[in-house]
């Protein structure tokens, strides 16, 4: 505790939520299978616990169809008449996340396609999982523009596919003449420029940002060289774009987030290998709130952190365990912030999206209330 003390009186009150992170488990590949949740859990779970102020609350967890879109169960008739089960659609092996307006896209690898879950409009739908030009054989990465085009970062075909508003297959980015291993894929909100980071390898030695026009697919330039000098990479995971358009990339095998301005010229790094504050183990995959805050995944550590767009830590949410309950992990990967400042984090182990609101929003607020009520877009 008084390590802790010491770390959060240096900042001012509105920042004094932070806590210590614990030490990286063993990898998920060599855990048991997982165990079910605890039967009980606090009614309310508030992120820094008291006597801080509540930042955060868990809000709920996402395994399947029914947990978002609750008018998709059957009927309690139907039910009584049939003997049916409440079941919805679940999670195969969700990865990545992008929500916008409500619309809640998830990619799986494992069923392969992109779900999207339409809570406005209480509709479910998959992307990707027809024959043709459009399939989708290992999807990772997405994002989602401010029209409402979906891209999807196919790490098996080495492009990325692009579908309309309407769901249906438009074109597709790049190829193996452009990437090693393409890891994700990130677009401004005008639609205008694509940013897809290729992981390299241990033998490649392209470790880099490719960006692409969008709409035409024309390469416009590359960010990023192999290394870890400043603006290099080794083994860079993902990218976000946050405020006055700096690019802020995970550079997963140097342990830190590399930041640079929209035409890609280097401005500073943070973090770096370890388990203090601030400290990445296995940092993945990054999302940005309408503040300027980052957030970044961190599978050893099962957690998130939060730093402002200068790179100090502000606080993490979650923990590694092999019992799965409220922000409580063994293999997080994907994140995403909506326009409420609701927090999406996916786990691949566990099969679940957990959900956390600000604590100065109510529950039956926002795009995405934990009372889902249908409401026109």
């Amino acid at each position: 505790m008084a390590a802790r003390s010491q770390v959060c009186a240096r900042w001012p009150p509105w920042r004094r939520f932070a806590g210590c992170i614990a030490a990286a488990g063993a990898l998920a590949g060599c855990a048991a299978p997982p165990a079910a949740p605890e039967a009980s859990a606090p009614r309310e779970l508030v992120f820094p616990s008291p006597p801080d102020e509540p930042r955060f609350v868990y809000e709920r967890t996402v395994r399947s169809t029914i947990d978002l879109l609750p008018d998709l169960r059957i009927s309690d008739l139907r039910r009584t008449l049939t003997g049916e089960e409440v079941r919805g659609e679940p999670l195969s092996k969700p990865y990545a996340i992008a929500v916008t307006r409500g619309r809640i896209y998830v990619s799986d690898t494992v069923s392969r396609f992109v779900r999207l879950f339409d809570v406005p409009r209480g509709e479910q739908h998959r992307i990707g999982d027809e024959d043709g030009a459009g399939q989708l054989v290992k999807p990772i990465g997405l994002d989602v523009d401010a029209a409402g085009n979906l891209y999807v970062a196919d790490i098996s075909q080495a492009a990325i596919l692009v579908y309309g508003p309407d769901r249906q297959y438009v074109r597709r980015i790049g190829g193996n003449k452009w990437f090693t291993r393409l890891a994700s894929v990130t677009v401004d909100p005008a639609g205008s420029r694509l940013y897809a980071v290729d992981i390299g390898g241990v033998s490649s030695e392209s470790h880099m940002v490719r960006v692409f026009d969008a709409k035409t697919g024309a390469h416009l330039m590359d960010i990023g060289k192999r290394g870890s000098g400043p603006g290099e990479f080794n083994l860079p995971r993902d990218l976000a774009i946050g405020l006055q358009g700096r690019l802020y990339v995970v550079d997963g095998g140097n342990f830190r987030v590399v930041v640079f301005d929209r035409e890609g010229k280097y401005l500073f790094s943070f973090g770096s290998v370890g388990k203090q504050y601030g400290q990445f183990a296995r940092p993945k995959e990054i999302a940005i709130d309408r503040d300027g805050n980052v957030y970044v995944v961190d599978t050893a550590f099962g957690n998130f952190q939060i730093f402002n767009p200068e790179g100090e830590l502000l606080m993490f949410i979650g923990q590694r365990n092999e019992r799965d309950g409220p922000a409580r992990y063994m293999l997080p990967s994907g994140i995403a912030v909506d326009e409420d400042g609701r927090v999406y984090m996916v786990d691949q182990w566990f099969r679940k999206i957990d959900v956390f609101r600000p604590a100065s929003l109510k529950a039956d607020a926002g795009w995405v209330p934990l009372r889902t009520a249908t409401r026109a877009p």
